[in-house]
């Protein structure tokens, strides 16, 4: 904040500066006479001292700015050049140092001025940079160059790397041609002689004037290139992201506010309201963007550490997974057993298709000889010569044969009919037999009774397997008795699971009633943290009286510090008109004043930090500060 304590504005770091010198100097400070307010820096270095003026408030800002892209002698008042004890020399040198030369060192140009291809180059580079930039020339010019146009082109390649650099039309170029170079940092200009520019196309000066223009013009291509990289270092404020760390970047906001409050404070206005507010609400965008990501990441770390914790209170994974495999090699083993039995059984019944196949080849060899047996009776019958006695006898016992055989043949029938029934019978008994396996095998697999059984039934086979091809009946079944082994294990398994059952309702029942406790004294918790809520309302509202009547009382600091202020501005005003031997005694009302300031700040920052403890502190720091206002007022009136 600057209010009350512009006397001591210092200016902000900016190691290699901003695009400064196309900023419009206001009317106040090109024109000394047309505000009361001047710089209290006073005119720039390269100029004479003007004589003292009664302005009550002058700037003592001086000017860090960006040595490519900076204002060259300006002499105006009001203006904050470099001071020429400590002015940066050209980057273009070697290394990229930015040293220069001495006055009393002279520094021998490297280049090979004096090679007619080098000139050819030279020339060349010249005329494309100044055609692309607007200016009407062609390569014949610069071979036989007049005065005239050497001093246009110069002019022009100096306007172009510093707008803001005094030409005088009217002047003489000797007289602007070296102290121009210095103040561009030249690093040759010891060795120019203001005689060459007479006539600049001669054998013995056009080399280095050739030299000079090619210099000015890759120092223009470098600015050129510089202001189009949109490098943090140009500092401009509209170039700044929304989220930025740079340290250029905070650079440039902050010049940009000393700039604004500056032009404010020459234009007599004291309260720089519109700076203040666009640098908090351009830092309060920063702090948003920065506490949505601190929060974002802030939650991203809450579930990991959930899930951390949830990870370290569980087994390893890699249990999970053995225990998992056990059990799936355990019911591999279960279907490979599952498998062999159905092998068997399908074994089984392919070798009761093969022996029914065998008996019907065998009923179909029977049955021929049967035909040929009978071709040959009927072939006898015939060739034999019997009486009509006997052939009516031969023909009524065929007919009792035949009929005898009739019975005999529906009598085979009723039972062949009666066999393939009870066949029928017995194959969907067998089907419904093997299905019941089939079921009792797979609710063994399910209940987990699949062999081995657990301890102490590790011994028991509760499998039963199907033999639909075994002649006696109690073999149809094989495997452990059902009434004397199976059933009974059966009761026993059944039992336990059904006690076990009862302990884990038990359990349940217990769990439901803890989670009952657990869920009323959470809404107990919930109650008391609604009184503490309660509680915590009534203390922000009192803090904020705090806080408010802290601020009142800072304002009314703010007013005498701006009043002190003001008699000291009027201090230093007498002091500057009364001549030098009075300046050190305002350097030291300076020094007392920043020390004065500095506590005031600190006091005003430890007040702020005990507005939420205590009440008295603030009264206490009231006293304070109104005793140190009292004693600097009495110095100041006594000085």
């Amino acid at each position: 904040m600057l209010d009350g304590r512009r006397s001591t504005l210092q200016p902000t770091p900016d190691a290699h500066g901003s695009l400064r010198s196309g900023i419009p100097v206001p009317a106040s400070v090109k024109k000394p006479n047309s505000n009361p307010r001047m710089s209290l820096a006073g005119p720039a270095l390269r100029a004479q001292m003007p004589p003292p003026s009664s302005n009550p408030r002058q700037s003592m800002m001086r000017s860090n700015q960006n040595p490519l892209l900076q204002s060259t002698t300006k002499q105006n008042y009001g203006r904050t050049p470099l001071n020429s004890s400590t002015r940066r020399g050209s980057m273009w040198n070697g290394g990229g140092t930015m040293a220069a030369p001495s006055g009393s060192q002279t520094t021998k140009d490297p280049r090979p001025l004096r090679d007619r291809p080098f000139q050819t180059t030279m020339k060349q580079e010249i005329c494309a940079y100044l055609q692309s930039a607007g200016y009407d020339i062609q390569l014949s010019t610069l071979n036989n160059i007049q005065g005239k146009e050497y001093r246009s082109i110069f002019n022009f390649l100096v306007l172009s790397l510093d707008p803001g650099h005094p030409l005088n039309a009217s002047a003489r170029i000797e007289d602007e041609f070296v102290p121009a170079l210095k103040a561009l940092c030249y690093p040759f200009t010891a060795a120019i002689d203001n005689k060459w520019l007479a006539a600049p196309a001669s054998m013995h000066s056009w080399p280095a004037l050739l030299g000079v223009l090619h210099w000015l013009v890759e120092s223009c291509k470098g600015r050129d290139f510089y202001l189009a990289s949109e490098d943090a270092t140009l500092q401009i404020p509209s170039n700044i992201p929304e989220e930025f760390e740079d340290p250029y970047d905070h650079q440039a906001l902050a010049f940009d506010y000393y700039s604004q409050a500056y032009i404010l404070w020459l234009d007599m206005v004291d309260d720089f309201i519109e700076p203040n507010q666009e640098l908090e609400d351009r830092y309060t965008r920063k702090n948003e963007r920065a506490q949505m990501d601190l929060e974002e990441k802030t939650n991203q770390s809450e579930q990991f550490t959930s899930e951390l914790r949830r990870l370290k209170s569980s087994a390893p994974p890699i249990t999970k997974l053995r225990d998992e495999n056990r059990m799936l090699k355990a019911d591999m083993d279960k279907f490979q057993k599952i498998l062999s039995q159905y092998d068997l059984r399908n074994k089984k019944v392919t070798d009761q298709i093969a022996s029914v196949k065998a008996e019907l080849a065998t009923g179909g060899v029977q049955l021929e000889q049967l035909k040929v047996e009978q071709a040959k009776l009927a072939e006898i019958v015939k060739t034999q010569n019997l009486t009509p006695e006997e052939v009516i006898k031969m023909n009524t016992d065929h007919e009792t044969l035949s009929q005898n055989l009739k019975d005999l043949k529906q009598k085979i029938a009723e039972v062949h009919r009666n066999v393939m029934a009870l066949e029928v019978n017995v194959t969907n008994r067998g089907a419904a037999a093997e299905e019941a396996i089939d079921v009792y095998t797979g609710l063994l697999n399910t209940l987990e009774l699949f062999p081995p059984l657990a301890p102490p039934l590790q011994d028991v086979d509760l499998t039963l397997d199907l033999n639909t091809a075994a002649s006696n009946p109690q073999n149809l079944l094989t495997g452990a008795d059902i009434r004397r082994i199976i059933k009974p294990t059966l009761s026993a398994i059944a039992e336990s699971k059904r006690s076990e059952r009862a302990s884990v309702e038990s359990e349940r029942i217990k769990f439901d009633n803890e989670l009952d406790q657990l869920t009323l004294e959470c809404e107990n918790v919930d109650e008391e943290t609604g009184e503490v809520e309660k509680k915590v309302v009534g203390l922000n509202e009192q803090a904020d009286d705090l806080r408010e009547l802290a601020q009142q009382e800072a304002a009314f600091a703010n007013d005498e510090a701006a009043r002190l202020d003001r008699e000291l501005g009027q201090a230093r005003t007498a002091a500057m008109a009364s001549g030098r031997g009075v300046q050190s005694r305002l350097q030291a009302l300076q020094f007392a004043y920043r020390e004065q300031v500095e506590k005031v700040s600190r006091i005003k920052e430890e007040t702020v930090r005990a507005i939420i403890k205590n009440t008295h502190d603030i009264a206490m720091f009231k006293a304070e500060v109104s005793q140190h206002l009292t004693d600097l007022r009495a110095f100041t009136e006594g000085e």
